[in-house]
C-alpha cells in the first residue's frame, strides 16, 4: 500500500494546514478494506504504558494493520515515535461531571492529540449534550480549520450519525453502538446501522465494536464499511483473560 502523504507528519509541535476533502480521500484510499487496531489497556492494567502500547501498534502493523487507534497524547507520541508513517486515529478519553461525553469531548482534548501527532481526530458525535457548552456544528470545522485534521464521528444511532455528516464529519464509526442510554439494549457490532449508514449517507464508514472474530470483520466488509477496527478480541488482554476465568469457574462450577 502506497504511503499516504496526507499523513505525513509536521514538526513538532507543529500543525498542518490541509485541503480537508482531499485529505479524506487519501484517507480512505490509505485505509480501504484493512484493519485498523485499537491499541489500550485499562488504567490500571500494566498493559497502560506507553512503550507497551507503542509495541502493541508496531507488532500490528508488522502484521498487516493500515492503522492504529489509540488514547491520550502519551501513547499517541510513542506510538508515532515508533510508527512514525502508520496513520492514527486519537483520542483522548476524559470523565467530565456533568456530561456522558467522553471520546474527545472538548476542542482542547483535539488539540492536545493532534499536537501528539494523531492523523485523525476521532471523537464522540452522538447527540448528546457536550461539556463547557461546545457543539458538533462547532468542534468540527473549527477542527479542520485550527488543527487541520479530518474526524472520526464515533457515533450510536443514524440520527447521530447524520448530524455528525452534516457538521462536517470526515468518516463516521458505529464505535458508541450499544454504549449509550439510546442504545444500551442493542449488542454491538452494529451491522444493522452500518448497513442502513452505507445505504442512505455518502460518507466513509468504519464499522467498530464487538468485532471479535475475522469472519466478523469480513462481514462488515461485505456490508460496505470501509474499513474494521478491532480492539478487545486482538489487544484486550486483560478482558480476554477475564472472560476466560469466568466461563471455566462456572463450567467447574456446574
Amino acid at each position: 500500500m502506497q504511503k499516504n502523504s496526507a499523513l505525513s507528519q509536521p514538526k513538532r509541535g507543529e500543525l498542518p494546514q490541509l485541503n480537508m476533502t482531499a485529505n479524506s480521500q487519501n484517507l480512505i484510499s490509505a485505509l480501504r478494506h484493512g484493519l485498523i487496531v485499537s491499541c489500550q489497556a485499562p488504567v490500571d492494567s500494566p498493559l497502560h504504558d506507553p512503550l507497551v502500547i507503542a509495541a502493541m501498534a508496531q507488532a500490528s502493523v508488522n502484521q498487516g494493520a493500515v492503522g492504529v487507534r489509540i488514547d491520550t497524547p502519551a501513547h499517541i507520541q510513542a506510538v508515532r515515535k515508533q510508527c512514525p508513517t502508520t496513520p492514527i486515529i486519537g483520542l483522548w478519553k476524559q470523565q467530565i461531571p456533568g456530561s456522558e461525553v467522553y471520546i474527545t469531548p472538548q476542542f482542547h482534548h483535539a488539540q492536545a492529540i493532534a499536537l501528539a501527532g494523531a492523523d485523525i481526530i476521532a471523537l464522540d458525535a452522538t447527540l448528546r449534550q457536550r461539556p463547557g457548552g461546545e457543539t458538533l456544528s462547532e468542534l468540527i470545522p473549527r477542527i479542520h480549520a485550527e488543527l487541520g485534521k479530518p474526524v472520526m464521528a464515533d457515533i450510536d444511532t443514524l440520527e447521530s450519525a447524520t448530524a455528525a455528516v452534516k457538521a462536517g464529519a470526515d468518516v463516521v464509526g458505529t464505535t458508541l453502538y450499544g454504549y449509550t442510554a439510546s442504545t444500551q439494549h442493542l449488542q454491538p457490532p452494529g451491522f444493522e446501522l452500518l448497513s442502513q449508514i452505507v445505504e442512505q449517507l455518502d460518507v466513509p464508514t468504519i464499522c467498530e465494536g464487538g468485532i471479535a472474530s475475522p469472519q466478523m470483520a469480513q462481514q462488515a466488509l461485505q456490508l460496505g464499511a470501509d474499513a474494521v477496527v478491532v480492539g478487545t478480541a486482538i489487544t484486550g488482554i486483560d478482558w480476554q483473560v477475564k472472560a476466560y476465568q469466568k466461563a471455566m469457574r462456572e463450567g467447574y462450577e456446574l
